[in-house]
C-alpha cells in the first residue's frame, strides 16, 4: 500500500505560509480590499481547508515523497468546504460589482487625501484664500508621513487616530479665525474669548429670531463633529495606503522633502505665495505665544490699573469747568473713520455732516472735532465704552471684567462723585440684567425695556435713535427743577446687521413708537442686503446718517446754552464695510453752546464742526479721561 504524506510535515507547511501570511501583512503588505482581510485565491473563506476529507486533523502517516500524486488526488476529491453564510464585503455588493467598488475605493482615498491637504494648506483668513493656497508644500505633511512609515504598526494607528483628530482640531481654529477676522479683524483668542461665543448665540438669536439661533447652533456643532470624524478617518486610510505601498511612499516623502528643501531655498512662489511652507507650524507658535500673553496680562492690567492720577482729588476740585452744565456723553455704534474717508460714502456722509454743522451754528452751538483710536473694532462695543469712560485699555473680556470688579474710577464714577450731577444712562441696547452698570456709577438705568417704546424691534436695534433721544428728554433732561444731568447714552441704530433702518420723522409724531410698524415695513430685508457686500456698505452708511441726525437735531431742538454733548464712535465696523481697511480710528465730537467750553480744549487742536479733518489729532480712547478732566479742572 502505498505510504500516505507525512502529517507533521503536512501541518508544518501549512503553519509556516499562514505565519508568512501573517508577518507579511503585518509589515506592510496589506491587501487592497477595504475590510483589512486577505481573501484566498479561487473565492475561499480565507483559511486552509483540511487534508483529510474535513475532519481537521491530520493524521501522521509515515511515507515518502513519491506517494503524494495519491494525496493530491485523494484532496481533488474530497468535497468542498460550503460557501460562507456572509459574503465579505459590504454585504456582498463589494464582490457582486467589483469595478464599481474599486472606484468608489479610489474615489474615497483621493477624497481623503485631499481632505488632509486642505487641513494642512487652508489658510485661517477668507482674504488669503486662493488657488496658489492649495498647491503648496506643507513641511508637516512631509514630516508626518515619514514618521508614519517609520513607526511600527501599534504606535503608528495610534499616532494616525490623534494626528487625526488634531488635524481636525487645527482646521476648526482656522475657520473660528475667519469668522473673527471678518468681524473682529484679529483671530480667536484661546484664552481670553470663550465668553464671546455666548455673546454671538445672543445676537443670532436678537437678529433671527429662537429658531434661527438653533439651527446656526445645531450645525455649528454637526460640522464640528463631522470634521474631526472625517480628518481622523481620512489619516487612518492614507497612512493604511502608504503602509501597502511603503517603497513608493518612501521615495515620494524623499521627493517632496527634497522640494521642500530646495523651494525653501530658493524662495520659489506662486504669485506672492511661497510654494514651501511651514505655516502651521507657525500658526501654533503664534496661539502658543498668544496664551502665555493672555497669560500673563492679568498681572500687567493689575498695574496699569493701580494708577490713576486723580485718585486723591478733592471732590470740589473735579470737573470745575463744566459746573451747572448737563454733559452728554454718546456712543453711536459702529461710527467709524470709514464713514468719513471711504469714497464710496464720503460724498453722502460730508453731506450730513456739514448739515449737522450748520443747523448746530444756527442754533448758537459751536463744535469741535478729533479722532480716538478705539481698542477693538467690528465688534466688542463695551470694551471701547469702558476704555473711554476709564481710561485704561480694555482690550479684551478679561479686562473688562477686571475692571468691572474693581475700584478703578470712570469718568462717570468721577462726576458723581462731586455731587454737582445726577447720573443717568440711557442704555436702549442692553434687554436683561445689566450688573455692570452699578460700577459705573450710574444713579438711574434706561434700558430698552424702560424707555417706553411699543413699536418694533430694527433687526438687533430694540429702540431707534430718535426715540431714544426722545425718551431721555421725556424721562429726564426736559424735567423743571432738575439739577445738572451728566447721561452716558449709547445709540444703538447703527449697529450690525443695518438693515432694516428707521428714518427720520417728525418728533411730534413719535408718541409711543407704534408708528415705526409700518417704518420697519417700508426698510430693507437684512438677508438680502447681506448678499452683496455694496449694499450692505449702502445700509452702513444710512445708519450712520440716521443716527448723527438723530443727535444733532435733538441738540437743535432741545439742546440750551447749559448743554455740553460729546459724541463718539465707539469702534470700525465689520471687514465686509471697511474693505480691508484695519484701521481703528473713530471721529470724537465736543458740541457746546458757551464758547467757554470749548475755549478750554483750544490746545488740542481739533477741527472746527462735527468732521475732523484727516490730519486732526488722534489719541488712543484710554487717554481721552485724564485729557478731559485735566481741560475742565482747576488749571485747564
Amino acid at each position: 500500500m502505498p505510504a500516505r504524506p507525512h502529517g507533521r510535515n503536512h501541518r508544518v507547511s501549512l503553519f509556516t505560509r499562514s505565519r508568512q501570511l501573517s508577518d507579511t501583512t503585518e509589515s506592510g503588505a496589506e491587501p487592497d480590499d477595504d475590510t483589512g482581510t486577505a481573501e484566498p485565491e479561487g473565492g475561499g473563506t480565507g483559511t486552509a481547508e483540511p487534508q483529510d476529507g474535513g475532519t481537521g486533523t491530520a493524521e501522521p502517516q509515515d511515507g515518502t515523497a513519491k506517494d503524494a500524486p495519491e494525496s493530491a488526488t485523494r484532496a481533488q476529491q474530497t468535497p468542498s468546504a460550503p460557501p460562507p453564510a456572509t459574503k465579505p464585503g459590504w454585504f456582498g455588493w463589494r464582490r457582486r460589482y467589483p469595478r464599481t467598488a474599486r472606484g468608489v475605493s479610489v474615489g474615497t482615498t483621493v477624497l481623503a487625501g485631499a481632505l488632509v491637504l486642505f487641513a494642512l494648506l487652508v489658510p485661517n483668513r477668507i482674504e488669503r484664500i486662493e488657488f496658489a493656497s492649495f498647491v503648496r508644500i506643507p513641511a508637516e505633511g512631509v514630516l508626518l508621513a515619514g514618521l508614519l512609515l517609520a513607526l511600527p504598526p501599534k504606535p503608528r494607528r495610534i499616532t494616525a487616530v490623534v494626528t487625526g483628530l488634531f488635524l481636525g482640531l487645527l482646521t476648526v481654529l482656522k475657520f473660528v479665525d475667519m469668522g473673527f477676522y471678518q468681524i473682529l479683524a484679529r483671530p480667536f483668542d484661546l484664552v481670553l474669548d470663550w465668553i464671546l461665543i455666548e455673546n454671538g448665540t445672543d445676537f443670532l438669536r436678537e437678529t433671527f429670531g429662537r429658531t434661527g439661533q438653533v439651527l446656526a447652533v445645531t450645525g455649528v456643532i454637526v460640522l464640528f463633529v463631522a470634521l474631526l470624524v472625517l480628518t481622523t478617518l481620512a489619516v487612518v486610510r492614507l497612512t493604511n495606503l502608504m503602509v501597502r505601498h511603503r517603497p513608493v511612499a518612501g521615495r515620494t516623502v524623499l521627493i517632496l522633502g527634497t522640494a521642500w528643501i530646495t523651494c525653501m531655498t530658493l524662495g520659489v512662489q506662486i504669485g506672492t505665495v511661497p510654494v514651501a511652507t511651514k505655516g502651521n507650524a507657525e500658526f501654533l507658535g503664534n496661539r502658543v505665544d498668544q496664551v502665555r500673553a493672555g497669560l500673563a496680562d492679568a498681572r500687567v492690567f493689575e498695574k496699569q490699573a493701580s494708577v490713576d492720577a486723580f485718585a486723591k482729588t478733592p471732590p470740589d476740585q473735579l470737573l470745575t469747568g463744566l459746573r451747572g452744565k448737563d454733559v452728554l456723553f454718546t456712543f453711536i455704534e459702529s461710527y467709524g473713520r470709514v464713514a468719513i474717508d471711504d469714497p464710496a460714502m464720503a460724498q453722502q456722509t460730508d453731506a450730513v455732516l456739514k448739515e449737522g454743522t450748520g443747523r448746530l451754528k444756527a442754533a448758537g452751538f459751536e463744535s469741535r472735532s478729533g479722532w480716538l483710536q478705539s481698542p477693538v473694532t467690528g465688534a466688542g462695543s463695551w470694551l471701547a465704552h469702558s476704555t473711554f469712560l476709564s481710561g485704561l485699555w480694555i482690550k479684551n473680556q478679561q479686562r473688562y471684567r477686571s475692571l468691572t470688579t474693581s475700584d478703578r474710577m470712570t469718568l462717570t464714577k468721577y462726576f458723581g462723585k462731586t455731587g454737582a450731577w445726577r447720573t443717568v444712562g440711557v442704555v436702549p441696547g442692553v434687554r436683561r440684567a445689566w450688573p455692570e452698570g452699578k460700577y459705573f456709577g450710574l444713579d438711574h438705568i434706561y434700558d430698552s425695556e424702560h424707555l417706553g417704546y411699543h413699536g418694533p424691534y430694527f433687526s438687533w436695534t430694540p429702540v431707534p435713535d430718535q426715540f431714544s433721544m426722545e425718551a431721555f428728554e421725556r424721562l429726564e433732561h426736559g424735567k423743571k427743577d432738575r439739577e445738572p444731568i451728566m447721561a452716558e447714552i449709547i445709540l444703538a441704530s447703527s449697529h450690525n446687521p443695518w438693515s432694516p433702518i428707521a428714518h427720520m420723522i417728525d418728533w411730534n409724531d413719535l408718541g409711543d413708537g407704534s408708528v415705526f410698524h409700518r417704518i420697519k415695513k417700508e426698510g430693507t430685508n437684512p438677508t438680502e442686503v447681506w448678499k452683496d457686500p455694496e449694499k450692505v456698505r449702502a445700509e452702513y452708511r444710512r445708519a450712520i446718517e440716521y443716527s448723527i441726525r438723530s443727535l444733532t437735531e435733538w441738540v437743535e431742538r432741545y439742546g440750551d446754552d447749559d448743554t455740553v454733548l460729546v459724541f463718539l464712535g465707539d469702534h470700525q465696523p465689520v471687514p465686509t464695510v471697511t474693505a480691508g481697511d484695519t484701521g481703528k480710528d473713530v471721529p470724537v465730537t465736543i458740541v457746546a453752546h458757551d464758547k467757554k467750553v470749548l475755549d478750554r480744549v483750544a490746545d488740542w487742536g481739533w477741527t472746527d464742526g462735527l468732521k475732523p479733518a484727516e490730519n486732526a489729532p488722534r489719541w488712543g480712547m484710554d487717554k481721552f479721561r485724564d485729557r478731559f478732566m485735566t481741560a475742565y479742572g482747576p488749571q485747564g
